[in-house]
């Protein structure tokens, strides 16, 4: 029986499943992977020149006939070029994070691109809202990658921008199952960002290292750290360890800044260099126990997620 709801009409999308644009990991192969399977398949521009960003669209259209999106930073320096070759490229979706909504949504609606906007409070989702987004992704505190400073859990936050917007709510923060589906729902989402979970998949273009030591991580095992900077949640090694260690001595944004130096997150999470590098992933990591092909994981989510609305008499 075919389910629709508001997420899946608004994308034209089987399931009400999001693949997160996550820096390093969510190339072409994953989003189209992930929209040939039924989900929306998302670009995660923040890790791409501009000109990688057009080859890797190029690459998505010629590898789906499905609907696909771009998740764009707001804080990218170049993000005007980004625009730019997301409106010649055609794409019709983008998610916006990491800023200010009102500064491209107008500009993308007028090119007849669906907006979603990355929130983590309620504040935000009515500033959204008020922008002219379609939907709003509430991401709680469990999220990997950039995380509000509220450090609201998905528990709290999912029914707070429910109740505070009347656009529709994506969950994420914490989201790899179907149980986590089935509760993000019973909250007030229609439908669900998952990001660790696809990081551990073949198509994922991060490196084998990180990937496998995502299925060796246990509960714990990540931590947010850099709140002066961007608050980010990170596996531990020896990098966590320098930046807790200055963090505990009172180190300035500065100092941080300096610590963190150029392309951390490309070393860790691309290269495979799992000690000196930025290792960005949720806490959900504790829960993952194998790499495997991402359509498996989709339908493994909403199979589940069936199950569950069953056993609750859905």
């Amino acid at each position: 029986m075919a389910f629709s709801n508001n997420i899946t009409r608004l994308f034209n999308i089987q399931y009400p499943i999001i693949q997160a644009g996550m820096i390093w990991a969510s190339g072409w192969r994953l989003a189209s992977a992930v929209s040939n399977a039924g989900g929306l398949g998302l670009i995660g521009s923040g890790s791409m020149y501009p000109d990688v960003l057009r080859e890797h669209i190029q690459k998505c259209k010629q590898a789906t006939q499905q609907p696909f999106g771009v998740n764009v930073p707001l804080l990218y320096p170049d993000i005007d070029k980004h625009i730019q070759i997301i409106i010649e490229e055609g794409v019709k979706i983008v998610f916006t994070s990491a800023g200010n909504p009102k500064t491209w949504t107008s500009t993308l609606k007028e090119h007849g691109i669906q907006v979603v906007h990355v929130v983590s409070s309620s504040k935000f989702a009515l500033k959204s809202q008020e922008a002219g987004v379609d939907a709003v992704v509430a991401e709680g505190f469990e999220a990997g990658g950039h995380n509000g400073r509220e450090e609201t859990t998905s528990l709290v936050l999912i029914p707070a921008v429910a109740d505070a917007v009347n656009i529709p709510v994506i969950a994420a923060g914490g989201i790899s199952s179907g149980r986590a589906m089935a509760a993000a729902f019973a909250l007030g989402a229609s439908g669900v960002q998952v990001g660790s979970r696809f990081v551990a998949t073949p198509e994922a273009s991060s490196h084998r290292h990180f990937k496998e030591a995502i299925v060796k991580s246990g509960e714990g095992d990540t931590l947010l750290s850099l709140k002066k900077l961007a608050p980010v949640r990170l596996l531990k090694n020896a990098f966590f360890e320098a930046v807790r260690k200055a963090e505990m001595e009172g180190a300035s944004a500065e100092e941080l800044t300096i610590l963190l130096g150029r392309g951390r997150a490309k070393k860790g999470m691309f290269e495979g260099l799992l000690e000196e590098g930025e290792l960005e992933i949720g806490q959900v990591a504790a829960l993952i126990k194998e790499i495997k092909p991402a359509a498996d994981v989709l339908h493994e989510i909403w199979e589940e997620f069936n199950l569950v609305r069953k056993r609750m008499g859905e």
